[in-house]
């Protein structure tokens, strides 16, 4: 069902390089209108979308029955030639000369997912396939372009990347959300958590390092922001103090947005995106105490009490009134990881600090400074009750040219979810794991 005059093949994106050329562009029927003798194929290709041209006096018969008899996501290469047409997706249409056919899907068994509303479990349940419609489309691109963006900024700001292990002999936050795994010769060890203590060991190497990678969770949540396994970059400097972790997370977070809206416009359209929000996110972000943030929300009703960890309902009151992330610091020293430096000034709080993004995303970024006094370490362990062979190693950064250091985590899923204005993270990764969802 073709013919040999097909011409160099190209990406619909490129189309633009091409006007007035014939060329061929191989891909998937996304829809078909058809017009008595006319028929407008829509192609998809992985880089854009754009609507062919079939007329029936100007192609054999063959070749109009073909393109007449299409289905949803057949896989076919058009052959015609490109020109402007302003009023056309894209800005551009093809006038269609020959047809290749790989694979018709059959009638009997038509492509699953039309454009009737579907409920959320049939969705994921074929997650697969759903990846191929526009809104997911839109989605994976800004997650593309954030991933660009993050190593970039650290690429570009002196950092080093440096991988860390998944497979971890100990927790770095408490063991109570590892996921355990059966090594060699009856040993355990749990899928990573965070790779941070590794980065507090780059880091004394090479001064400011980052790490990014899949992270696992065990936590039996099921909020629209939890997954157990999901995305984080996480930068660690040498040298460096909780106001240095602000600036940092500041400027970083500010370089992220601002490269999806330089970049990614278009796909923020299709998902509807209130830009004006976006474009709000230039520094400075407002800053403010846990024991500030505990007396608004207790002004606002919320019932919390010193010493609690937010909620995310108490992350929304928060943020309510902002149109920009917000900086809260110095939580209780209880509530926070046993490497979490105190206050020296006042022990009961930690110099931790979280950006919570606006409209109700939520705890984006957590970091903070890290204690580089070995005994205090070493009592801190103790207190958590974690046992001390595992972390010798650990140890011995405080042992061997400790410094004051600091950093964070940001994870990929809820900075995407907030970008894209999306109600859950399950559409900012291609396959989800969730607490009861581990296919496809």
């Amino acid at each position: 069902m073709s013919d040999s005059s097909a011409g160099p093949r190209i990406r619909i994106e490129d189309a633009g390089k091409h006007v007035g050329e014939t060329v061929s562009i191989a891909g998937w029927l996304y829809n078909l209108r058809k017009s008595g003798k006319i028929v407008f194929p829509i192609l998809r290709d992985g880089s854009g979308m754009m609507q062919c041209v079939g007329v029936k006096a100007e192609l054999p018969e063959e070749t109009f029955e073909t393109l007449k008899h299409l289905t949803q996501e057949s896989s076919l290469v058009l052959t015609g030639k490109i020109r402007a047409e302003e009023r056309a997706m894209g800005g551009y249409e093809m006038d269609i000369q020959s047809v290749e056919v790989l694979q018709r899907v059959p009638e009997s068994q038509p492509y699953p997912i039309t454009p009737k509303e579907h409920g959320i479990d049939f969705l994921m349940d074929n997650r697969h396939l759903w990846l191929r419609s526009k809104r997911q489309h839109a989605i994976l691109r800004v997650r593309h372009e954030v991933v660009r963006a993050v190593r970039d900024f650290f690429d570009d700001n002196g950092f080093t990347l440096v991988d860390c292990p998944i497979f971890t002999p100990a927790s770095c936050e408490g063991t109570t959300t590892l996921f355990e795994v059966d090594y060699f010769e009856d040993e355990k060890v749990y899928l990573t958590q965070s790779g941070q203590l590794y980065n507090e060991a780059t880091a004394m190497a090479f001064g400011k390092t980052y790490c990014f990678g899949p992270t696992f969770r065990a936590e039996k949540s099921k909020t629209r922001r939890h997954l157990t396994e999901f995305w984080m970059v996480e930068p660690e400097m040498a040298y460096a103090t909780i106001e240095d972790v602000k600036q940092l997370a500041e400027r970083f977070v500010c370089s992220v947005v601002a490269r999806v809206l330089d970049k990614k416009r278009e796909e923020l359209k299709v998902l509807e995106r209130d830009t004006a929000k976006l474009e709000a996110c230039v520094p400075p972000f407002p800053r403010m105490s846990y024991d500030e943030a505990v007396r608004i929300l207790q002004e606002k009703g919320s019932a919390i009490e010193w010493g609690s960890d937010f909620g995310g309902t108490d992350e929304t009151i928060l943020t309510e009134s902002q149109d920009r992330p917000i900086m809260v610091d110095r939580f209780p020293t209880a509530i926070k990881a046993f490497y979490m430096q105190p206050d020296p000034a006042r022990p009961e709080v930690a110099l931790g600090v979280d950006v919570l993004a606006p409209e109700g995303y939520g705890e984006i970024i957590g970091g903070g400074e890290r204690i580089h006094d070995l005994d205090l370490l070493m009592s801190r362990l103790r207190e958590h009750h974690l046992p001390e062979e595992p972390f010798d190693w650990y140890m011995d950064l405080r042992r061997y040219g400790a410094v004051p250091h600091g950093g964070f985590g940001m994870g990929i899923e809820r900075c995407v979810a907030w970008i894209c204005g999306l109600e859950h993270v399950r559409e900012t990764i291609a396959f989800p794991r969730m607490l009861y969802r581990t296919k496809p």
